[in-house]
């Protein structure tokens, strides 16, 4: 009887591990902190571009102009997925430099707050570069005939 608590324990114990070893993943890997219904547009300047793991990262300042929502102004935190993800979607390490103009569509934090999860960037001949392989119904590639 005793060997037989003893592996029960042993088992709870490698159970409780594993679940205490998988909350960091599922965490890492939520939307939740996104409003994923909600794409929002933002036209400015990359000021800083990351193509790293776990998620390419890149920052944009949003200029005071014409038209320019003054809320928007600023400096936004821009979320993509993995660099293989991306590199799937077409973009590379040199797909954009700090300097670069940029307008890009994603998901604005729920909070309010300077960030969003990317969605894509439209490219100065108005092709689009996807964070995913995720599409709008309004997406169509120029040259297919559609």
């Amino acid at each position: 009887m005793e060997e037989l608590m003893i592996r029960c324990r042993h088992l709870a114990l490698v159970l409780a591990a594993a679940v205490v070893a998988s909350i960091p993943l599922a965490a890492h890997h939520s939307f939740a902190m996104f409003d994923m219904d909600k794409d929002v547009t933002y036209k400015g300047m990359v000021t800083e571009w990351k193509w790293q793991n776990p998620h390419v990262h890149f920052t944009v300042l949003v200029k005071h102009g014409p038209g320019v929502d003054l809320q928007t102004v600023g400096t936004w935190d821009v979320e993509g997925g993995s660099v293989n993800i991306m590199a799937r979607q077409g973009w590379t390490r040199a797909s954009y430099k700090a300097g670069d103009p940029i307008v890009l569509v994603g998901h604005p934090m729920k909070d309010g707050s300077k960030g969003i999860s990317l969605f894509y960037a439209i490219r100065p001949d108005g092709t689009r570069l996807y964070h995913d392989i995720a599409r709008p119904k309004d997406d169509v590639k120029k040259g297919d005939g559609k």
